[in-house]
Protein backbone atom coordinates (compact mmCIF):
# COMPACT_ATOMS: atom_id res chain seq x y z
CA UNK A 1 0.00 0.00 0.00
CA UNK A 2 1.30 3.45 -0.86
CA UNK A 3 2.27 5.08 2.41
CA UNK A 4 3.48 8.62 2.99
CA UNK A 5 5.86 8.56 6.04
CA UNK A 6 8.88 7.51 4.01
CA UNK A 7 8.83 10.70 1.92
CA UNK A 8 10.47 12.94 4.48
CA UNK A 9 13.17 10.41 5.17
CA UNK A 10 13.89 10.03 1.46
CA UNK A 11 14.41 13.75 1.16
CA UNK A 12 16.66 13.78 4.21
CA UNK A 13 19.02 10.99 3.27
CA UNK A 14 19.06 8.72 0.25
CA UNK A 15 22.00 6.74 1.47
CA UNK A 16 22.80 3.06 1.34
CA UNK A 17 22.85 1.08 4.52
CA UNK A 18 25.88 -1.11 4.39
CA UNK A 19 25.35 -4.29 6.36
CA UNK A 20 28.20 -6.71 6.78
CA UNK A 21 27.23 -9.97 5.16
CA UNK A 22 27.30 -12.95 7.44
CA UNK A 23 29.83 -15.62 6.72
CA UNK A 24 26.91 -18.00 6.55
CA UNK A 25 26.08 -16.57 3.15
CA UNK A 26 29.13 -18.27 1.72
CA UNK A 27 28.74 -21.52 3.59
CA UNK A 28 27.88 -24.67 1.68
CA UNK A 29 24.11 -25.04 2.03
CA UNK A 30 22.25 -28.37 2.15
CA UNK A 31 20.38 -29.28 -1.02
CA UNK A 32 16.82 -28.03 -1.30
CA UNK A 33 13.88 -30.43 -1.21
CA UNK A 34 11.92 -31.19 -4.36
CA UNK A 35 9.71 -28.24 -5.27
CA UNK A 36 5.96 -28.36 -4.74
CA UNK A 37 3.67 -26.21 -6.89
CA UNK A 38 4.82 -22.72 -7.78
CA UNK A 39 8.54 -22.41 -7.09
CA UNK A 40 11.76 -20.61 -7.93
CA UNK A 41 14.05 -21.80 -10.71
CA UNK A 42 17.03 -19.49 -11.06
CA UNK A 43 15.54 -16.01 -11.25
CA UNK A 44 12.16 -17.22 -12.49
CA UNK A 45 8.91 -18.32 -10.93
CA UNK A 46 7.85 -21.59 -12.52
CA UNK A 47 4.90 -23.92 -12.08
CA UNK A 48 5.14 -27.50 -10.89
CA UNK A 49 5.52 -28.62 -14.53
CA UNK A 50 8.51 -26.32 -15.00
CA UNK A 51 6.62 -23.80 -17.16
CA UNK A 52 7.68 -20.22 -16.45
CA UNK A 53 5.01 -18.03 -14.89
CA UNK A 54 5.25 -14.23 -15.03
CA UNK A 55 2.84 -12.34 -12.80
CA UNK A 56 0.70 -9.77 -14.52
CA UNK A 57 -1.95 -8.43 -12.22
CA UNK A 58 -3.23 -5.98 -9.65
CA UNK A 59 -3.68 -5.54 -5.92
CA UNK A 60 -7.21 -5.89 -4.53
CA UNK A 61 -8.01 -4.36 -1.08
CA UNK A 62 -10.18 -7.26 0.03
CA UNK A 63 -9.91 -6.80 3.81
CA UNK A 64 -11.56 -3.36 3.59
CA UNK A 65 -14.12 -4.32 0.93
CA UNK A 66 -15.03 -7.95 1.62
CA UNK A 67 -18.29 -7.58 -0.32
CA UNK A 68 -16.48 -6.74 -3.56
CA UNK A 69 -15.99 -10.36 -4.57
CA UNK A 70 -16.93 -9.62 -8.20
CA UNK A 71 -13.55 -7.92 -8.51
CA UNK A 72 -11.81 -11.26 -9.04
CA UNK A 73 -13.86 -11.93 -12.19
CA UNK A 74 -13.50 -8.32 -13.33
CA UNK A 75 -9.70 -8.20 -13.24
CA UNK A 76 -9.57 -11.59 -14.93
CA UNK A 77 -11.84 -10.35 -17.72
CA UNK A 78 -9.45 -7.45 -18.25
CA UNK A 79 -6.57 -9.87 -18.78
CA UNK A 80 -4.90 -10.34 -15.39
CA UNK A 81 -3.32 -13.70 -14.50
CA UNK A 82 -2.63 -12.83 -10.84
CA UNK A 83 -4.31 -10.92 -8.03
CA UNK A 84 -2.56 -9.83 -4.84
CA UNK A 85 -5.18 -9.92 -2.11
CA UNK A 86 -4.97 -7.66 0.96
CA UNK A 87 -5.74 -9.56 4.20
CA UNK A 88 -5.56 -8.63 7.86
CA UNK A 89 -4.24 -10.58 10.82
CA UNK A 90 -6.50 -8.80 13.31
CA UNK A 91 -3.72 -6.64 14.74
CA UNK A 92 -4.90 -3.63 12.70
CA UNK A 93 -7.41 -4.98 10.19
CA UNK A 94 -9.47 -8.12 9.97
CA UNK A 95 -8.87 -10.77 11.04
CA UNK A 96 -9.33 -12.32 7.62
CA UNK A 97 -10.84 -15.73 8.34
CA UNK A 98 -12.16 -16.20 4.79
CA UNK A 99 -8.88 -17.36 3.25
CA UNK A 100 -10.44 -20.55 1.86
CA UNK A 101 -13.11 -18.51 0.09
CA UNK A 102 -10.55 -16.06 -1.30
CA UNK A 103 -8.55 -18.95 -2.73
CA UNK A 104 -11.73 -20.40 -4.20
CA UNK A 105 -12.51 -17.07 -5.89
CA UNK A 106 -9.02 -17.00 -7.38
CA UNK A 107 -9.34 -20.54 -8.67
CA UNK A 108 -12.84 -20.02 -10.06
CA UNK A 109 -11.48 -17.11 -12.06
CA UNK A 110 -8.25 -18.84 -13.12
CA UNK A 111 -6.02 -16.43 -11.23
CA UNK A 112 -2.86 -17.09 -9.25
CA UNK A 113 -3.51 -15.83 -5.71
CA UNK A 114 -0.83 -13.80 -3.89
CA UNK A 115 -2.05 -13.46 -0.29
CA UNK A 116 -0.53 -10.77 1.93
CA UNK A 117 -0.93 -9.61 5.53
CA UNK A 118 -1.23 -5.84 5.49
CA UNK A 119 -0.94 -5.21 9.24
CA UNK A 120 2.87 -5.22 9.10
CA UNK A 121 3.02 -2.02 7.03
CA UNK A 122 5.69 0.32 8.44
CA UNK A 123 6.58 -1.72 11.55
CA UNK A 124 9.08 0.09 13.77
CA UNK A 125 7.83 3.47 12.58
CA UNK A 126 4.08 2.87 12.61
CA UNK A 127 3.10 2.12 16.23
CA UNK A 128 0.03 0.04 15.38
CA UNK A 129 1.85 -2.24 12.94
CA UNK A 130 2.27 -5.98 13.48
CA UNK A 131 5.67 -7.64 13.39
CA UNK A 132 6.66 -10.22 10.81
CA UNK A 133 6.61 -12.80 13.58
CA UNK A 134 2.96 -11.95 14.25
CA UNK A 135 2.26 -12.21 10.53
CA UNK A 136 3.82 -15.68 10.48
CA UNK A 137 1.56 -16.65 13.38
CA UNK A 138 -1.45 -15.54 11.34
CA UNK A 139 -0.43 -17.77 8.44
CA UNK A 140 0.00 -20.67 10.83
CA UNK A 141 -3.54 -20.05 12.11
CA UNK A 142 -4.81 -20.31 8.51
CA UNK A 143 -2.72 -23.32 7.58
CA UNK A 144 -5.65 -25.66 6.98
CA UNK A 145 -6.91 -23.38 4.18
CA UNK A 146 -3.47 -23.10 2.60
CA UNK A 147 -1.95 -26.57 2.61
CA UNK A 148 -2.56 -28.30 -0.70
CA UNK A 149 -2.94 -25.01 -2.59
CA UNK A 150 0.73 -24.64 -3.54
CA UNK A 151 -0.09 -24.68 -7.28
CA UNK A 152 -2.37 -21.66 -6.89
CA UNK A 153 -1.16 -19.62 -3.90
CA UNK A 154 1.88 -17.48 -3.11
CA UNK A 155 2.22 -16.33 0.51
CA UNK A 156 3.47 -12.74 0.79
CA UNK A 157 4.40 -12.92 4.49
CA UNK A 158 3.88 -9.24 5.34
CA UNK A 159 3.26 -6.01 3.43
CA UNK A 160 6.04 -3.37 3.62
CA UNK A 161 7.11 -4.90 6.93
CA UNK A 162 9.58 -2.26 8.18
CA UNK A 163 9.38 1.54 7.99
CA UNK A 164 12.34 3.89 7.92
CA UNK A 165 13.21 3.51 11.61
CA UNK A 166 15.98 0.94 12.01
CA UNK A 167 15.39 -0.55 8.58
CA UNK A 168 18.39 -2.84 9.17
CA UNK A 169 16.21 -5.02 11.44
CA UNK A 170 14.49 -6.24 8.28
CA UNK A 171 17.15 -8.89 7.59
CA UNK A 172 16.87 -10.77 10.86
CA UNK A 173 13.09 -10.35 11.07
CA UNK A 174 12.58 -11.65 7.54
CA UNK A 175 14.97 -14.56 8.07
CA UNK A 176 13.13 -15.58 11.24
CA UNK A 177 9.71 -15.34 9.59
CA UNK A 178 10.75 -17.50 6.63
CA UNK A 179 12.26 -20.11 8.92
CA UNK A 180 9.17 -20.12 11.14
CA UNK A 181 6.97 -20.75 8.09
CA UNK A 182 9.16 -23.62 6.94
CA UNK A 183 9.40 -25.11 10.45
CA UNK A 184 5.58 -25.19 10.47
CA UNK A 185 5.42 -27.17 7.25
CA UNK A 186 4.60 -24.52 4.63
CA UNK A 187 5.93 -25.52 1.20
CA UNK A 188 4.47 -22.59 -0.72
CA UNK A 189 6.40 -20.05 -2.73
CA UNK A 190 7.04 -17.24 -0.22
CA UNK A 191 7.25 -13.57 -1.16
CA UNK A 192 9.00 -10.98 1.04
CA UNK A 193 8.68 -7.20 0.72
CA UNK A 194 11.53 -4.80 1.24
CA UNK A 195 11.82 -2.35 4.15
CA UNK A 196 11.49 1.47 3.95
CA UNK A 197 7.74 1.06 3.42
CA UNK A 198 8.51 -1.43 0.68
CA UNK A 199 10.78 0.86 -1.36
CA UNK A 200 14.17 -0.27 -0.01
CA UNK A 201 15.73 3.17 -0.56
CA UNK A 202 18.42 2.34 2.02
CA UNK A 203 19.15 -0.85 0.02
CA UNK A 204 18.84 -3.22 2.99
CA UNK A 205 17.00 -5.82 0.90
CA UNK A 206 19.28 -5.30 -2.08
CA UNK A 207 22.43 -5.73 -0.01
CA UNK A 208 21.14 -8.70 1.99
CA UNK A 209 19.20 -10.51 -0.70
CA UNK A 210 21.43 -13.57 -0.75
CA UNK A 211 21.21 -13.91 3.04
CA UNK A 212 17.42 -14.02 2.79
CA UNK A 213 17.38 -16.51 -0.07
CA UNK A 214 19.81 -18.78 1.78
CA UNK A 215 17.64 -18.65 4.92
CA UNK A 216 14.90 -20.58 3.13
CA UNK A 217 15.51 -24.32 3.49
CA UNK A 218 13.32 -24.91 0.44
CA UNK A 219 15.07 -22.25 -1.69
CA UNK A 220 11.61 -21.01 -2.61
CA UNK A 221 11.46 -17.28 -1.81
CA UNK A 222 11.00 -14.37 -4.19
CA UNK A 223 11.91 -10.80 -3.23
CA UNK A 224 9.41 -8.01 -3.85
CA UNK A 225 10.08 -4.30 -4.41
CA UNK A 226 7.39 -1.60 -4.21
CA UNK A 227 8.00 1.27 -6.60
CA UNK A 228 6.57 4.72 -5.97
CA UNK A 229 8.20 8.16 -5.77
CA UNK A 230 11.67 6.84 -4.92
CA UNK A 231 11.63 5.36 -8.43
CA UNK A 232 10.67 8.49 -10.36
CA UNK A 233 13.43 8.27 -12.97
CA UNK A 234 14.48 5.65 -15.48
CA UNK A 235 17.93 5.53 -13.89
CA UNK A 236 16.57 4.76 -10.42
CA UNK A 237 14.50 1.90 -11.80
CA UNK A 238 17.10 0.33 -14.08
CA UNK A 239 19.93 0.60 -11.55
CA UNK A 240 17.90 -1.27 -8.96
CA UNK A 241 16.70 -3.96 -11.35
CA UNK A 242 20.19 -4.39 -12.83
CA UNK A 243 21.65 -5.31 -9.44
CA UNK A 244 19.17 -8.13 -8.95
CA UNK A 245 19.54 -9.37 -12.49
CA UNK A 246 23.35 -9.39 -12.30
CA UNK A 247 23.29 -11.44 -9.10
CA UNK A 248 20.64 -13.89 -10.24
CA UNK A 249 18.16 -12.99 -7.49
CA UNK A 250 14.44 -13.63 -8.13
CA UNK A 251 12.41 -10.41 -7.98
CA UNK A 252 8.89 -9.17 -8.63
CA UNK A 253 7.47 -5.65 -8.56
CA UNK A 254 4.81 -6.28 -5.96
CA UNK A 255 3.31 -2.78 -5.98
CA UNK A 256 3.68 0.34 -8.10
CA UNK A 257 1.68 3.38 -9.14
CA UNK A 258 1.82 5.69 -12.13
CA UNK A 259 3.28 9.06 -13.03
CA UNK A 260 0.31 11.30 -12.34
CA UNK A 261 2.80 13.99 -11.25
CA UNK A 262 6.40 14.83 -12.03
CA UNK A 263 7.71 13.27 -8.81
CA UNK A 264 5.81 9.99 -9.11
CA UNK A 265 7.03 6.62 -10.34
CA UNK A 266 8.18 6.42 -13.96
CA UNK A 267 5.68 3.71 -14.82
CA UNK A 268 6.51 3.79 -18.53
CA UNK A 269 10.09 2.70 -17.84
CA UNK A 270 8.91 0.25 -15.20
CA UNK A 271 6.47 -1.48 -17.56
CA UNK A 272 8.90 -1.65 -20.47
CA UNK A 273 11.74 -2.92 -18.27
CA UNK A 274 9.49 -5.54 -16.66
CA UNK A 275 8.43 -6.76 -20.10
CA UNK A 276 11.96 -6.90 -21.50
CA UNK A 277 13.37 -8.65 -18.40
CA UNK A 278 10.42 -11.02 -17.86
CA UNK A 279 9.71 -9.61 -14.38
CA UNK A 280 6.31 -10.01 -12.78
CA UNK A 281 4.39 -6.94 -11.69
CA UNK A 282 1.27 -6.19 -9.62
CA UNK A 283 -0.12 -2.66 -9.85
CA UNK A 284 -1.68 -0.77 -6.95
CA UNK A 285 -4.65 -0.96 -6.96
CA UNK A 286 -7.98 -2.04 -8.37
CA UNK A 287 -10.23 0.41 -6.49
CA UNK A 288 -11.16 1.82 -3.07
CA UNK A 289 -8.12 4.03 -2.40
CA UNK A 290 -8.47 7.03 -0.09
CA UNK A 291 -6.37 8.74 -2.75
CA UNK A 292 -8.56 7.84 -5.76
CA UNK A 293 -5.92 8.83 -8.29
CA UNK A 294 -4.45 5.36 -7.63
CA UNK A 295 -7.76 3.62 -8.46
CA UNK A 296 -7.79 1.63 -11.69
CA UNK A 297 -11.59 1.42 -11.67
CA UNK A 298 -13.99 3.99 -10.27
CA UNK A 299 -16.20 2.44 -7.62
CA UNK A 300 -15.00 -1.09 -8.47
CA UNK A 301 -16.75 -0.75 -11.84
CA UNK A 302 -14.76 -2.29 -14.73
CA UNK A 303 -16.79 -0.18 -17.16
CA UNK A 304 -15.31 2.95 -15.55
CA UNK A 305 -11.58 2.46 -15.92
CA UNK A 306 -9.54 5.50 -14.95
CA UNK A 307 -6.54 6.81 -16.87
CA UNK A 308 -4.38 4.55 -14.69
CA UNK A 309 -6.67 1.59 -15.27
CA UNK A 310 -6.66 2.06 -19.03
CA UNK A 311 -2.89 2.38 -19.03
CA UNK A 312 -2.05 -0.72 -17.03
CA UNK A 313 -4.65 -3.01 -18.57
CA UNK A 314 -4.71 -1.84 -22.17
CA UNK A 315 -1.46 0.03 -22.80
CA UNK A 316 1.91 -0.96 -24.20
CA UNK A 317 3.61 -3.66 -22.07
CA UNK A 318 0.43 -3.70 -19.98
CA UNK A 319 -1.55 -6.62 -18.65
CA UNK A 320 -3.64 -7.42 -21.72
CA UNK A 321 -0.60 -7.29 -24.00
CA UNK A 322 1.73 -9.44 -21.88
CA UNK A 323 -0.22 -11.70 -19.48
CA UNK A 324 -0.24 -15.48 -19.96
CA UNK A 325 -2.62 -17.61 -17.94
CA UNK A 326 -1.02 -20.17 -15.62
CA UNK A 327 -0.84 -23.61 -17.22
CA UNK A 328 -2.43 -25.13 -14.09
CA UNK A 329 -5.63 -23.61 -15.48
CA UNK A 330 -4.93 -24.83 -18.98
CA UNK A 331 -3.28 -21.62 -20.21
CA UNK A 332 -1.43 -22.14 -23.46
CA UNK A 333 2.36 -22.19 -23.53
CA UNK A 334 3.50 -18.85 -25.02
CA UNK A 335 4.47 -19.06 -28.67
CA UNK A 336 7.46 -17.34 -30.21
CA UNK A 337 5.90 -17.31 -33.67
CA UNK A 338 4.52 -13.84 -34.50
CA UNK A 339 0.92 -13.65 -35.69
CA UNK A 340 -0.68 -10.97 -37.75
CA UNK A 341 -4.35 -10.00 -37.38
CA UNK A 342 -5.78 -8.50 -40.56
CA UNK A 343 -7.05 -4.94 -40.09
CA UNK A 344 -10.68 -4.63 -41.30
CA UNK A 345 -11.60 -1.85 -43.65
CA UNK A 346 -13.35 0.73 -41.45
CA UNK A 347 -17.08 0.96 -41.93
CA UNK A 348 -19.17 4.08 -41.49
CA UNK A 349 -19.74 5.01 -37.87
CA UNK A 350 -23.31 6.26 -38.23
CA UNK A 351 -23.46 8.01 -34.84
CA UNK A 352 -20.87 8.31 -32.10
CA UNK A 353 -20.09 9.95 -28.79
CA UNK A 354 -16.67 10.83 -27.37
CA UNK A 355 -15.79 11.57 -23.75
CA UNK A 356 -12.37 13.24 -23.39
CA UNK A 357 -10.89 13.55 -19.89
CA UNK A 358 -7.51 15.11 -19.01
CA UNK A 359 -5.24 14.89 -15.99
CA UNK A 360 -2.60 17.63 -16.20
CA UNK A 361 0.59 18.54 -14.35
CA UNK A 362 3.48 20.96 -14.93
CA UNK A 363 4.43 20.24 -18.55
CA UNK A 364 2.49 17.04 -19.17
CA UNK A 365 -0.91 15.39 -19.17
CA UNK A 366 -2.69 12.09 -19.73
CA UNK A 367 -6.03 11.51 -21.38
CA UNK A 368 -8.84 9.02 -20.91
CA UNK A 369 -10.98 8.85 -24.07
CA UNK A 370 -14.18 6.82 -24.31
CA UNK A 371 -15.61 6.16 -27.78
CA UNK A 372 -19.26 5.02 -27.89
CA UNK A 373 -21.18 3.75 -30.89
CA UNK A 374 -24.60 5.42 -30.59
CA UNK A 375 -25.75 4.15 -33.97
CA UNK A 376 -27.91 1.15 -34.85
CA UNK A 377 -25.26 -0.93 -36.63
CA UNK A 378 -21.85 -2.28 -35.64
CA UNK A 379 -18.64 -0.42 -36.47
CA UNK A 380 -16.06 -2.84 -37.86
CA UNK A 381 -12.72 -1.07 -37.71
CA UNK A 382 -12.48 2.58 -36.65
CA UNK A 383 -10.34 5.68 -36.93
CA UNK A 384 -10.87 8.59 -34.55
CA UNK A 385 -9.57 11.93 -35.84
CA UNK A 386 -9.04 15.08 -33.78
CA UNK A 387 -6.66 18.05 -33.64
CA UNK A 388 -4.41 18.66 -30.64
CA UNK A 389 -4.14 22.32 -29.60
CA UNK A 390 -0.84 24.10 -30.26
CA UNK A 391 2.06 23.04 -28.05
CA UNK A 392 0.69 19.57 -27.23
CA UNK A 393 2.68 16.50 -28.33
CA UNK A 394 1.87 12.82 -27.74
CA UNK A 395 4.70 10.83 -26.15
CA UNK A 396 2.97 7.46 -25.79
CA UNK A 397 -0.47 5.88 -25.99
CA UNK A 398 -2.48 2.73 -25.36
CA UNK A 399 -5.40 0.79 -26.84
CA UNK A 400 -4.90 2.48 -30.25
CA UNK A 401 -2.10 3.64 -32.52
CA UNK A 402 -1.63 7.40 -32.85
CA UNK A 403 -0.15 9.35 -35.77
CA UNK A 404 1.36 11.85 -36.04
CA UNK A 405 2.43 13.04 -32.57
CA UNK A 406 0.98 16.57 -32.89
CA UNK A 407 -1.46 18.54 -35.01
CA UNK A 408 -4.25 16.50 -36.57
CA UNK A 409 -4.17 13.06 -34.91
CA UNK A 410 -5.64 9.81 -36.13
CA UNK A 411 -6.15 7.10 -33.52
CA UNK A 412 -6.62 3.68 -35.13
CA UNK A 413 -8.14 0.67 -33.38
CA UNK A 414 -6.00 -2.05 -31.84
CA UNK A 415 -6.56 -5.69 -32.77
CA UNK A 416 -8.72 -6.43 -29.73
CA UNK A 417 -11.11 -3.44 -29.92
CA UNK A 418 -11.79 -3.43 -33.66
CA UNK A 419 -15.56 -3.86 -33.44
CA UNK A 420 -17.95 -1.53 -31.63
CA UNK A 421 -21.48 -2.98 -31.49
CA UNK A 422 -24.49 -0.65 -31.19
CA UNK A 423 -24.25 0.92 -27.74
CA UNK A 424 -20.74 -0.45 -27.29
CA UNK A 425 -17.76 1.55 -26.04
CA UNK A 426 -14.01 1.30 -25.90
CA UNK A 427 -11.50 3.26 -23.85
CA UNK A 428 -8.24 4.57 -25.24
CA UNK A 429 -5.73 7.16 -24.06
CA UNK A 430 -2.33 8.74 -24.37
CA UNK A 431 0.32 10.66 -22.46
CA UNK A 432 1.56 13.98 -23.83
CA UNK A 433 3.57 17.10 -23.11
CA UNK A 434 2.34 20.69 -23.28
CA UNK A 435 3.90 24.15 -23.25
CA UNK A 436 1.19 25.76 -21.13
CA UNK A 437 -1.83 25.21 -23.36
CA UNK A 438 -4.06 22.56 -21.73
CA UNK A 439 -7.13 23.10 -23.91
CA UNK A 440 -9.04 20.08 -25.18
CA UNK A 441 -9.75 19.24 -28.82
CA UNK A 442 -13.18 20.57 -29.82
CA UNK A 443 -14.12 18.20 -32.64
CA UNK A 444 -13.84 14.43 -33.08
CA UNK A 445 -14.77 12.39 -36.13
CA UNK A 446 -15.11 8.61 -36.23
CA UNK A 447 -14.64 7.14 -39.70
CA UNK A 448 -15.51 10.55 -41.10
CA UNK A 449 -18.65 11.16 -39.04
CA UNK A 450 -18.70 13.96 -36.46
CA UNK A 451 -19.21 12.73 -32.88
CA UNK A 452 -21.07 14.25 -29.98
CA UNK A 453 -18.51 15.41 -27.37
CA UNK A 454 -19.20 15.15 -23.63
Amino acid sequence: MRSMPWLAAVGAALVAVVVTTSAAVFAVMPPAHAAVGLHISGTNIVEANGQRFTMRGVNHPHVWFTNQTRSFADVKALGANTVRVVLGSGKRWGPSTDVANVISLCKQNRLICVLEVHDTTGYGEEGAAASLDEAANYWISQKSALVGQENYVVINIGNEPIGNTNAAQWTSATTAAIQKMRANGFEHLLMVDGPNWGQDWQYVMRDNAQTILNADSRRNTVLSIHMYAVFNTATAITDYLNRFQANGWPLVIGEFGWRFGANEVDHETLLSEAASRGLGYLGWSWSGNTDPILDMATGFDPAQLTTWGQRIFNGADGIKATAKEATIYGGATPTVTPTVTPTPTPTSSGSCRVTYEMSTWNTGFTTNITITNTGSSAINGWRLTFTLPSGQTITGGWSASYAPASGQITATNAGWNTTLPPGGSTGIGFQATHTGNTAKPSTFTLNGSTCQVT
